[in-house]
């Protein structure tokens, strides 16, 4: 057999058809989200891109529609106070994302006079850009030619072109090879097939029910040929907890400080989480990572417990 996935071996033309035709069920099925729009904007592509990340579509819309109306450039949210900006984040999870957002917008005034990039380095360069967000804005914002892989288009690629359920938990090196061998070489087919491929696997070729009778290339599939066989790295994933772990508590005083009007006593916020120790814990790697401020009252050996929280102004 021909080396899994890979165009030459399995054969330009079959792999140009499986193209085509998920593109053609793109441009028939696609969603109409509004960073899709012909109206979109290199930063909006951007801010959805980042929201997008371990976030749902049903809970990032609203929350771009807010954001994009508030902070339309670069040159906007660079200037907005910072608690503000977490304040809008909400609940959007990683609220981390929030502040590599707006030092990437610091970045684009101070480094391209508010404009956002096109150039893969240039974007790669900027704060909380990492390989995919670059080739994602690249694709989305500019129609240019990259290789974007999200958990989706990985999946997609793993069954169609590897036979396989799943794709390993780490991306690798071959894998990679084997998404650059699929991409078309012109910059406008490549940017279709990065959407398109996306769009597949997060609504069809999905991780846990794939509808494999709605996909247009379930004929080509070498997962389905194979009689969908099992997951061959399920002994490699975790799943992620989420009752009583680090992130809840930091959600929680996270979501306290978003709606004070005023610092937060520590009484108020240690109400919050049960775990004395883990509390402490999470409120000194919040204010490390600067989502949250600690005041601590005055004297030579301050009383933590007299201590207040709030977001960064």
């Amino acid at each position: 057999m021909p080396v899994a996935g890979d165009v030459a071996g399995r054969g330009d033309v079959e792999a140009s058809g499986v193209r085509d035709d998920v593109v053609a069920w793109f441009d028939a099925h696609a969603r109409d989200l509004p960073w899709r729009a012909a109206d979109r904007t290199p930063w909006g592509v951007l801010v959805s891109e980042v929201m997008l990340q371990q976030t749902p579509v049903v809970r990032v819309e609203p929350a771009w529609r807010a954001w994009l109306d508030r902070w339309p450039t670069p040159a906007d949210l660079a200037a907005a106070p910072t608690g503000d900006v977490l304040r809008a984040w909400d609940r959007l999870g990683y609220p981390r994302r929030a502040l590599r957002l707006q030092e990437c917008a610091r970045a684009v005034v101070e480094r391209h006079g508010g404009a956002l990039p096109d150039d893969e380095d240039a974007l790669l360069a900027l704060p909380g850009v990492g390989p995919y967000t670059a080739a994602a804005v690249r694709a989305f914002a500019f129609g240019r030619r990259s290789v974007v892989l999200d958990t989706n288009v990985r999946r997609v690629l793993a069954r169609v072109a590897a036979g396989e359920a799943l794709p390993a938990p780490a991306l690798t090196v071959a894998e990679t090879a084997r998404a650059a061998a699929w991409v078309p070489d012109d910059d406008a087919s490549a940017a279709s097939w990065a959407a398109a491929s996306m769009e597949l696997g997060a609504l069809v070729c999905t991780a846990r029910s794939p509808r494999c009778d709605a996909c247009p290339v379930a004929d080509r599939c070498r997962w389905l040929a194979a009689g969908r066989p099992a997951d061959a790295h399920a002994h490699r994933r975790r799943v992620q907890a989420w009752a009583g772990t680090d992130r809840q508590a930091r959600g929680r005083v996270m979501a306290l400080l978003r709606e004070a009007l005023a610092p937060v006593p520590h009484a108020a916020v240690a109400a919050v989480w049960p775990d004395v120790a883990q509390l402490a814990r999470c409120l000194d790697a919040l204010v490390v990572d600067g989502l949250v401020v600690r005041e601590d009252a005055a004297g030579d050996a301050p009383d933590p417990d007299a201590a207040t929280y709030r977001l960064p102004h």
